[in-house]
Protein backbone atom coordinates (compact mmCIF):
# COMPACT_ATOMS: atom_id res chain seq x y z
CA UNK A 1 0.00 0.00 0.00
CA UNK A 2 1.00 3.20 -1.40
CA UNK A 3 1.40 6.07 2.06
CA UNK A 4 0.09 9.36 1.38
CA UNK A 5 3.38 11.04 0.76
CA UNK A 6 4.27 8.58 -1.89
CA UNK A 7 1.32 9.73 -3.60
CA UNK A 8 2.33 12.18 -6.86
CA UNK A 9 0.18 14.42 -8.39
CA UNK A 10 -0.05 12.13 -11.21
CA UNK A 11 -0.86 9.06 -8.68
CA UNK A 12 -3.94 11.63 -7.48
CA UNK A 13 -5.99 13.50 -10.27
CA UNK A 14 -7.41 11.79 -13.10
CA UNK A 15 -8.70 14.89 -14.70
CA UNK A 16 -9.07 18.53 -14.11
CA UNK A 17 -11.97 20.33 -15.91
CA UNK A 18 -12.25 23.93 -16.69
CA UNK A 19 -15.46 25.42 -15.83
CA UNK A 20 -17.12 27.98 -17.32
CA UNK A 21 -17.28 30.15 -14.24
CA UNK A 22 -16.15 30.19 -10.54
CA UNK A 23 -18.64 27.90 -8.49
CA UNK A 24 -18.38 27.45 -4.76
CA UNK A 25 -16.03 25.32 -3.07
CA UNK A 26 -17.64 21.63 -2.64
CA UNK A 27 -16.34 18.18 -2.15
CA UNK A 28 -18.08 15.30 -4.44
CA UNK A 29 -17.07 12.13 -2.13
CA UNK A 30 -18.00 9.72 -5.08
CA UNK A 31 -20.20 5.99 -5.18
CA UNK A 32 -19.81 2.57 -3.54
CA UNK A 33 -17.87 1.15 -6.75
CA UNK A 34 -15.10 3.16 -8.39
CA UNK A 35 -14.92 5.39 -6.53
CA UNK A 36 -13.65 8.73 -6.83
CA UNK A 37 -13.17 12.57 -5.28
CA UNK A 38 -13.96 15.38 -6.86
CA UNK A 39 -13.18 18.85 -5.44
CA UNK A 40 -14.23 21.78 -7.16
CA UNK A 41 -12.30 24.98 -6.42
CA UNK A 42 -13.15 28.19 -8.38
CA UNK A 43 -13.05 27.65 -11.99
CA UNK A 44 -12.00 24.19 -11.97
CA UNK A 45 -13.20 21.13 -11.24
CA UNK A 46 -10.39 17.88 -9.90
CA UNK A 47 -11.25 14.64 -9.98
CA UNK A 48 -8.94 11.72 -8.26
CA UNK A 49 -8.25 8.79 -9.92
CA UNK A 50 -10.57 5.82 -8.74
CA UNK A 51 -9.55 4.04 -5.24
CA UNK A 52 -11.69 0.96 -6.68
CA UNK A 53 -14.29 -0.83 -5.22
CA UNK A 54 -14.77 0.11 -1.55
CA UNK A 55 -15.63 -2.80 -0.40
CA UNK A 56 -11.92 -4.01 1.39
CA UNK A 57 -9.81 -1.97 3.89
CA UNK A 58 -7.22 -1.23 0.88
CA UNK A 59 -9.75 0.33 -1.05
CA UNK A 60 -10.82 2.26 2.06
CA UNK A 61 -7.55 3.53 2.79
CA UNK A 62 -6.21 4.65 -0.71
CA UNK A 63 -9.22 6.90 -0.77
CA UNK A 64 -8.82 8.38 2.22
CA UNK A 65 -5.17 8.95 1.34
CA UNK A 66 -6.77 10.22 -2.45
CA UNK A 67 -8.39 12.88 -0.43
CA UNK A 68 -6.09 14.07 1.32
CA UNK A 69 -3.45 14.32 -1.00
CA UNK A 70 -5.65 16.53 -3.57
CA UNK A 71 -6.56 18.60 -0.57
CA UNK A 72 -3.16 18.67 0.34
CA UNK A 73 -1.60 20.08 -3.41
CA UNK A 74 -4.67 21.57 -4.90
CA UNK A 75 -6.10 23.20 -1.68
CA UNK A 76 -9.90 24.17 -0.56
CA UNK A 77 -10.14 22.27 2.52
CA UNK A 78 -10.72 25.64 4.67
CA UNK A 79 -12.68 26.96 1.90
CA UNK A 80 -15.24 24.23 1.62
CA UNK A 81 -18.69 25.23 1.66
CA UNK A 82 -20.35 21.76 1.28
CA UNK A 83 -19.86 18.09 0.50
CA UNK A 84 -22.00 15.62 -1.30
CA UNK A 85 -21.99 12.01 -1.42
CA UNK A 86 -24.66 9.57 -2.21
CA UNK A 87 -28.22 8.99 -0.84
CA UNK A 88 -26.61 5.54 0.51
CA UNK A 89 -26.40 5.85 4.32
CA UNK A 90 -24.01 2.78 4.53
CA UNK A 91 -21.80 3.92 2.06
CA UNK A 92 -18.05 4.63 3.52
CA UNK A 93 -18.29 7.87 1.49
CA UNK A 94 -20.97 8.77 3.02
CA UNK A 95 -20.19 8.14 6.49
CA UNK A 96 -17.14 10.08 5.62
CA UNK A 97 -18.62 12.97 4.63
CA UNK A 98 -20.86 13.05 7.39
CA UNK A 99 -18.06 13.12 9.62
CA UNK A 100 -16.17 15.83 8.23
CA UNK A 101 -18.25 18.84 10.11
CA UNK A 102 -19.22 20.51 6.57
CA UNK A 103 -22.09 21.18 5.43
CA UNK A 104 -23.79 18.05 3.40
CA UNK A 105 -26.08 17.52 0.53
CA UNK A 106 -27.35 13.92 -0.16
CA UNK A 107 -27.21 13.65 -4.10
CA UNK A 108 -28.94 10.49 -6.50
CA UNK A 109 -27.17 8.35 -7.70
CA UNK A 110 -28.74 8.94 -11.57
CA UNK A 111 -29.33 12.42 -11.08
CA UNK A 112 -25.82 13.11 -10.22
CA UNK A 113 -24.87 11.25 -13.58
CA UNK A 114 -26.56 13.48 -15.61
CA UNK A 115 -25.61 16.57 -13.80
CA UNK A 116 -22.02 15.35 -14.41
CA UNK A 117 -22.13 14.67 -18.19
CA UNK A 118 -24.63 18.38 -18.40
CA UNK A 119 -21.61 19.83 -16.49
CA UNK A 120 -18.97 18.27 -18.63
CA UNK A 121 -20.07 19.72 -22.16
CA UNK A 122 -20.84 23.06 -20.64
CA UNK A 123 -24.89 22.62 -20.48
CA UNK A 124 -27.24 25.26 -19.32
CA UNK A 125 -30.51 24.69 -18.51
CA UNK A 126 -32.74 21.52 -18.54
CA UNK A 127 -32.10 17.98 -20.03
CA UNK A 128 -33.40 14.66 -20.50
CA UNK A 129 -31.11 12.02 -18.66
CA UNK A 130 -30.67 8.84 -19.51
CA UNK A 131 -29.39 6.83 -16.70
CA UNK A 132 -28.41 3.10 -17.15
CA UNK A 133 -26.52 0.80 -14.96
CA UNK A 134 -26.47 -1.87 -12.04
CA UNK A 135 -27.36 0.12 -9.19
CA UNK A 136 -28.13 2.98 -7.68
CA UNK A 137 -30.43 4.22 -4.37
CA UNK A 138 -33.83 5.92 -5.42
CA UNK A 139 -36.18 7.87 -2.81
CA UNK A 140 -37.64 5.12 -0.60
CA UNK A 141 -34.31 2.99 -1.13
CA UNK A 142 -35.71 1.63 -3.59
CA UNK A 143 -33.60 0.09 -6.56
CA UNK A 144 -32.38 2.10 -9.68
CA UNK A 145 -30.74 1.67 -12.86
CA UNK A 146 -32.47 2.38 -15.91
CA UNK A 147 -33.83 5.61 -15.09
CA UNK A 148 -35.16 8.24 -18.00
CA UNK A 149 -34.98 11.85 -16.13
CA UNK A 150 -35.84 15.60 -17.02
CA UNK A 151 -33.10 17.13 -15.14
CA UNK A 152 -32.60 20.92 -14.48
CA UNK A 153 -29.67 21.70 -12.47
CA UNK A 154 -29.69 20.51 -8.76
CA UNK A 155 -33.44 19.65 -9.39
CA UNK A 156 -34.71 16.27 -11.35
CA UNK A 157 -38.23 14.54 -11.95
CA UNK A 158 -37.85 11.26 -13.13
CA UNK A 159 -40.14 10.67 -16.40
CA UNK A 160 -40.08 6.89 -16.17
CA UNK A 161 -38.17 3.68 -15.45
CA UNK A 162 -37.33 0.37 -17.12
CA UNK A 163 -40.31 -1.98 -16.31
CA UNK A 164 -38.66 -4.07 -12.85
CA UNK A 165 -37.65 -7.30 -12.46
CA UNK A 166 -36.84 -9.54 -9.46
CA UNK A 167 -33.42 -10.37 -8.06
CA UNK A 168 -34.13 -14.09 -6.49
CA UNK A 169 -31.31 -14.19 -3.77
CA UNK A 170 -30.77 -10.36 -3.18
CA UNK A 171 -27.23 -8.86 -4.32
CA UNK A 172 -26.23 -12.61 -5.64
CA UNK A 173 -28.33 -12.09 -8.55
CA UNK A 174 -25.73 -9.85 -9.86
CA UNK A 175 -23.28 -12.23 -9.87
CA UNK A 176 -25.19 -15.18 -11.01
CA UNK A 177 -26.98 -14.12 -14.25
CA UNK A 178 -28.84 -17.20 -14.34
CA UNK A 179 -31.13 -16.00 -11.56
CA UNK A 180 -31.90 -12.73 -13.67
CA UNK A 181 -33.20 -14.78 -16.60
CA UNK A 182 -35.28 -16.88 -13.88
CA UNK A 183 -36.63 -13.66 -12.92
CA UNK A 184 -37.25 -12.71 -16.73
CA UNK A 185 -39.26 -16.39 -16.77
CA UNK A 186 -40.82 -15.91 -13.94
CA UNK A 187 -42.61 -12.38 -14.52
CA UNK A 188 -43.66 -13.75 -17.98
CA UNK A 189 -45.44 -16.22 -16.41
CA UNK A 190 -43.04 -19.11 -17.51
CA UNK A 191 -41.84 -19.46 -13.55
CA UNK A 192 -42.56 -23.00 -14.28
CA UNK A 193 -39.63 -23.60 -16.79
CA UNK A 194 -36.82 -21.95 -14.39
CA UNK A 195 -36.38 -25.85 -12.52
CA UNK A 196 -35.99 -27.57 -16.05
CA UNK A 197 -33.98 -24.84 -17.84
CA UNK A 198 -31.69 -24.22 -14.89
CA UNK A 199 -31.18 -27.33 -13.64
CA UNK A 200 -27.88 -27.58 -13.56
CA UNK A 201 -28.31 -24.67 -10.47
CA UNK A 202 -28.45 -26.21 -7.33
CA UNK A 203 -31.75 -23.41 -5.88
CA UNK A 204 -33.30 -23.15 -9.51
CA UNK A 205 -36.42 -25.17 -8.60
CA UNK A 206 -36.75 -23.04 -5.41
CA UNK A 207 -36.31 -19.46 -7.11
CA UNK A 208 -39.92 -19.31 -8.77
CA UNK A 209 -41.57 -19.78 -5.45
CA UNK A 210 -39.26 -17.21 -3.68
CA UNK A 211 -39.86 -15.08 -6.19
CA UNK A 212 -43.93 -15.78 -6.35
CA UNK A 213 -43.87 -15.07 -2.35
CA UNK A 214 -41.43 -11.83 -2.71
CA UNK A 215 -38.66 -13.95 -0.45
CA UNK A 216 -35.33 -12.47 -0.70
CA UNK A 217 -36.34 -11.49 -4.21
CA UNK A 218 -35.95 -7.39 -3.83
CA UNK A 219 -37.09 -5.67 -7.46
CA UNK A 220 -34.91 -3.21 -9.34
CA UNK A 221 -35.41 -0.95 -12.78
CA UNK A 222 -31.95 -1.40 -13.10
CA UNK A 223 -30.61 -1.76 -16.76
CA UNK A 224 -27.20 -3.70 -15.47
CA UNK A 225 -29.52 -6.62 -14.13
CA UNK A 226 -31.70 -6.54 -17.50
CA UNK A 227 -28.28 -7.69 -19.42
CA UNK A 228 -27.26 -9.88 -16.61
CA UNK A 229 -31.54 -11.51 -17.50
CA UNK A 230 -30.25 -11.54 -21.89
CA UNK A 231 -27.38 -13.41 -20.50
CA UNK A 232 -28.61 -16.16 -18.64
CA UNK A 233 -31.49 -16.53 -21.20
CA UNK A 234 -28.94 -17.29 -23.97
CA UNK A 235 -26.38 -18.93 -21.56
CA UNK A 236 -23.84 -16.40 -21.62
CA UNK A 237 -21.66 -16.65 -18.33
CA UNK A 238 -24.65 -17.68 -15.97
CA UNK A 239 -22.28 -17.49 -13.26
CA UNK A 240 -19.59 -14.24 -13.57
CA UNK A 241 -16.25 -14.31 -12.26
CA UNK A 242 -16.18 -10.72 -12.03
CA UNK A 243 -17.94 -7.69 -12.40
CA UNK A 244 -19.93 -7.16 -15.82
CA UNK A 245 -17.65 -10.24 -17.09
CA UNK A 246 -21.58 -11.62 -18.86
CA UNK A 247 -22.81 -8.21 -20.60
CA UNK A 248 -19.00 -7.57 -21.69
CA UNK A 249 -19.29 -10.81 -23.73
CA UNK A 250 -22.91 -10.42 -24.80
CA UNK A 251 -21.51 -7.33 -26.19
CA UNK A 252 -18.54 -8.91 -28.10
CA UNK A 253 -21.20 -11.72 -29.57
CA UNK A 254 -22.93 -8.95 -31.02
CA UNK A 255 -22.38 -8.61 -34.30
CA UNK A 256 -24.75 -7.35 -36.80
CA UNK A 257 -27.92 -6.16 -34.53
CA UNK A 258 -31.12 -7.17 -35.24
CA UNK A 259 -34.47 -5.03 -34.17
CA UNK A 260 -37.08 -7.20 -32.97
CA UNK A 261 -40.44 -5.32 -33.77
CA UNK A 262 -43.00 -5.84 -30.79
CA UNK A 263 -40.28 -6.22 -28.35
CA UNK A 264 -41.33 -3.46 -26.33
CA UNK A 265 -43.83 -0.89 -25.05
CA UNK A 266 -43.35 2.22 -23.60
CA UNK A 267 -46.66 2.80 -20.98
CA UNK A 268 -48.67 5.70 -20.44
CA UNK A 269 -46.45 6.09 -16.84
CA UNK A 270 -43.54 6.54 -18.81
CA UNK A 271 -42.07 2.72 -17.85
CA UNK A 272 -40.23 1.07 -20.74
CA UNK A 273 -41.36 -2.33 -20.89
CA UNK A 274 -38.97 -4.74 -22.87
CA UNK A 275 -40.35 -8.02 -21.31
CA UNK A 276 -41.43 -9.17 -24.96
CA UNK A 277 -37.65 -8.87 -25.88
CA UNK A 278 -36.73 -11.04 -22.76
CA UNK A 279 -39.19 -14.13 -24.05
CA UNK A 280 -38.00 -13.78 -27.76
CA UNK A 281 -34.70 -14.72 -26.37
CA UNK A 282 -35.32 -18.00 -24.90
CA UNK A 283 -34.24 -20.95 -26.64
CA UNK A 284 -32.69 -19.02 -29.47
CA UNK A 285 -28.59 -19.15 -30.84
CA UNK A 286 -26.29 -17.12 -28.27
CA UNK A 287 -24.85 -14.76 -31.46
CA UNK A 288 -28.37 -14.55 -32.74
CA UNK A 289 -29.76 -13.79 -29.27
CA UNK A 290 -27.19 -11.01 -28.44
CA UNK A 291 -27.71 -9.29 -32.20
CA UNK A 292 -31.38 -9.24 -31.58
CA UNK A 293 -30.80 -7.74 -27.80
CA UNK A 294 -28.87 -5.30 -28.64
CA UNK A 295 -30.34 -3.89 -31.89
CA UNK A 296 -34.07 -3.73 -29.82
CA UNK A 297 -32.89 -2.94 -26.94
CA UNK A 298 -31.35 0.45 -28.94
CA UNK A 299 -34.64 1.21 -30.55
CA UNK A 300 -36.84 1.00 -27.41
CA UNK A 301 -34.73 3.45 -25.46
CA UNK A 302 -34.88 5.86 -28.73
CA UNK A 303 -38.58 5.42 -28.52
CA UNK A 304 -38.63 6.24 -24.70
CA UNK A 305 -36.09 9.36 -25.43
CA UNK A 306 -38.06 10.37 -28.61
CA UNK A 307 -41.74 10.05 -26.36
CA UNK A 308 -39.93 12.32 -23.22
CA UNK A 309 -38.82 14.87 -25.69
CA UNK A 310 -42.33 15.46 -27.27
CA UNK A 311 -43.98 15.23 -23.77
CA UNK A 312 -41.18 17.58 -22.27
CA UNK A 313 -39.95 19.92 -24.99
CA UNK A 314 -36.67 19.18 -24.43
CA UNK A 315 -34.71 18.33 -27.42
CA UNK A 316 -31.10 17.31 -25.34
CA UNK A 317 -30.19 14.21 -23.61
CA UNK A 318 -27.47 12.99 -21.82
CA UNK A 319 -26.36 9.81 -21.34
CA UNK A 320 -24.83 8.54 -18.26
CA UNK A 321 -24.17 5.09 -15.74
CA UNK A 322 -21.99 1.84 -16.91
CA UNK A 323 -24.07 0.63 -19.52
CA UNK A 324 -23.26 3.17 -21.86
CA UNK A 325 -19.02 1.64 -21.92
CA UNK A 326 -21.64 -1.05 -24.17
CA UNK A 327 -20.22 0.69 -27.43
CA UNK A 328 -22.71 -1.37 -29.19
CA UNK A 329 -26.13 0.34 -27.70
CA UNK A 330 -24.39 3.66 -27.33
CA UNK A 331 -23.12 4.33 -30.70
CA UNK A 332 -26.85 3.02 -32.02
CA UNK A 333 -28.67 5.30 -29.90
CA UNK A 334 -26.36 8.28 -30.71
CA UNK A 335 -26.75 7.94 -34.36
CA UNK A 336 -31.04 6.78 -34.02
CA UNK A 337 -31.18 10.55 -31.34
CA UNK A 338 -29.36 12.64 -33.43
CA UNK A 339 -30.89 11.49 -36.73
CA UNK A 340 -34.12 12.63 -35.45
CA UNK A 341 -32.70 16.08 -34.59
CA UNK A 342 -31.71 15.99 -30.89
CA UNK A 343 -28.25 16.79 -29.04
CA UNK A 344 -26.35 14.02 -27.53
CA UNK A 345 -24.45 14.56 -24.46
CA UNK A 346 -21.59 11.55 -23.95
CA UNK A 347 -19.27 11.71 -21.09
CA UNK A 348 -15.79 12.77 -23.17
CA UNK A 349 -13.29 13.33 -20.36
CA UNK A 350 -15.01 11.80 -17.58
CA UNK A 351 -15.94 8.46 -17.40
CA UNK A 352 -19.58 7.60 -18.13
CA UNK A 353 -19.47 5.10 -14.70
CA UNK A 354 -19.37 5.51 -10.92
CA UNK A 355 -15.68 6.94 -11.57
CA UNK A 356 -16.98 9.99 -13.05
CA UNK A 357 -20.17 10.21 -10.58
CA UNK A 358 -18.32 12.65 -7.73
CA UNK A 359 -18.31 15.60 -10.24
CA UNK A 360 -21.74 15.04 -10.42
CA UNK A 361 -22.66 15.03 -7.12
CA UNK A 362 -20.34 17.95 -5.96
CA UNK A 363 -22.01 20.17 -9.19
CA UNK A 364 -25.45 19.33 -7.76
CA UNK A 365 -24.10 20.74 -4.36
CA UNK A 366 -22.44 24.15 -6.30
CA UNK A 367 -25.95 24.81 -7.84
CA UNK A 368 -27.83 23.77 -4.62
CA UNK A 369 -26.14 26.69 -3.12
CA UNK A 370 -26.61 28.80 -5.38
CA UNK A 371 -30.09 28.83 -5.61
CA UNK A 372 -30.37 29.03 -1.70
CA UNK A 373 -31.96 25.13 -1.53
CA UNK A 374 -28.56 24.19 0.88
Amino acid sequence: MMSEMSLAVDDVLDVVLDLDRTYPTVLGMGAHLKASLCLILGDKAYVTKTAGDMETLEAVELYEQLLSAMLERVGGAAELDAVAHDLHRDFHSTQFAENLGRLTLAVQHHHAHIVSVAGEHGHKGPLLGLALDGFGLGPGDESWGGELLMVDGHAYDRFGHLSRLAQPGGDIAAREPWRMGAAALHVSGRGAEIAERFAHHPHAAMLDEMMTRELNSPVTSSCGRLFDAACGLLGVHEVAEFEGQAPMALEALATAPQVFEGGWSVEPDGQLDVQPLLVELVGMETVAGANLFHGTLAKALTDWVLIARERSGLGTVGFGGGCFFNRVVTGALVENLTNEGMTVLVPEKLSPGDAGLSFGQAMTACLSLEDNQL
